[in-house]
């Protein structure tokens, strides 16, 4: 596998795109204890308020975002402290496993196995153990979808107080929604980008690219099974007005199917969750962007939470494009968008 990805210049590609993303170390915080620990045996990095609290604080798992292959705790060491410091939560963000050298479910494992441990040891930081909320951003959004479901059932655990989804990718069975259209080459994130680091993830390469952009990978009883919740009519009209155009059918092909059928798994994709499940789960706020090809994935899960009587707050950037939030103070740019975006987050978690 590593000798496909080398040859194909991959591995070299996300080697350098890893060192480019890595983020500045900063300086002592005033205002936290900022200490790096492993919980049940994956990387995290806890962000702590120094301040006194008469009462047990909040807790906020925060796993980032980077299409399962980019990101670190140093790329979102601002957006960690901003969180922690603003909203007076201890934040705890995890350093996950990442593909292609880690496939599917490593990424989801480690998220579930450091949120299971912390709900456990809420105690050793102050933290109320029935207010604990898991956070991310696009493939963080993903991983925190998935644990919120897989937690949703259990009672040996102190239930999640709630869910933040930013920016989420939930599926991989449709690229051809009407916000993969309409923002297909609208950066940060391309249409095939979106799709290749589904399949990175799933399967360490990118094989089958084309024929899963088409959804040639998806056997049509699937279509059927799911259209009632993957279906565009679920996707209120505002957001089609900027040109949707139809699509021709394409052809199943078998072949694809069986290297990708992971997909219909909702601890990859989310979005695909029973609703015996979805409406168990804790009380959501899903932030989307209008120029981001991930929107849809948002309204459509926004729409399945609704329908099983889970409160969402929604939060929608007009002016926003996928991955503006960890652009909020990026080197001296700065994004008001992107800090609209993050205290929506931050007055979300002050309100719980």
């Amino acid at each position: 596998q590593g000798r496909i990805l080398e040859k194909t210049g991959l591995c070299s590609q996300i080697t350098f795109g890893r060192y480019v993303r890595q983020g500045r170390k900063l300086g002592l915080d005033p205002k936290l204890f900022i200490q790096d620990l492993q919980f049940n045996k994956v990387p995290v990095r806890v962000y702590q308020p120094k301040a006194t609290s008469v009462e047990q604080r909040r807790g906020i798992l925060f796993f980032h975002g980077g299409g399962w292959v980019f990101g670190s705790l140093d790329t979102y060491e601002k957006v960690c402290r901003y969180l922690s410091r603003e909203s007076d939560s201890v934040v705890v963000s995890v350093q996950y496993r990442l593909a292609p050298e880690h496939k599917y479910p490593a990424a989801f494992e480690d998220c579930l196995n450091a949120t299971q441990h912390f709900l456990q040891n809420t105690e050793h930081y102050g933290v109320d153990p029935a207010r604990v909320t898991v956070c991310g951003d696009s493939a963080g959004g993903n991983l925190a979808a998935a644990v919120s479901q897989t937690l949703a059932g259990r009672s040996d655990l102190p239930k999640l107080r709630a869910q933040i989804l930013i920016y989420p990718g939930l599926q991989a069975l449709d690229f051809n929604l009407p916000s993969y259209h309409q923002n297909r080459g609208v950066p940060l994130l391309f249409r095939e980008r979106a799709a290749f680091f589904a399949l990175l993830y799933l399967n360490g390469d990118a094989m089958h690219m084309k024929e899963v952009l088409e959804g040639s990978h998806i056997p049509p009883e699937m279509w059927l099974k799911y259209r009632k919740w993957m279906s565009p009519d679920n996707i209120p009209e505002k957001f089609k007005v900027r040109g949707v155009k139809p699509l021709m059918p394409i052809d199943f092909i078998a072949e694809v199917y069986e290297g990708v059928k992971k997909f219909c798994e909702p601890n990859l994709c989310p979005l695909l969750a029973e609703d015996s499940v979805v409406h168990q789960l804790p009380e959501s706020f899903i932030l989307t962007c209008e120029y981001d090809v991930l929107r849809d994935d948002g309204l459509l899960y926004k729409k399945r939470l609704e329908d099983n009587g889970v409160r969402v707050t929604w939060y929608h950037l007009e002016d926003g494009f996928h991955g503006i939030i960890s652009l909020y103070d990026y080197c001296g740019f700065s994004f008001p968008s992107g800090k609209r975006g993050l205290d929506s987050v931050v007055n979300f978690v002050k309100s719980l």
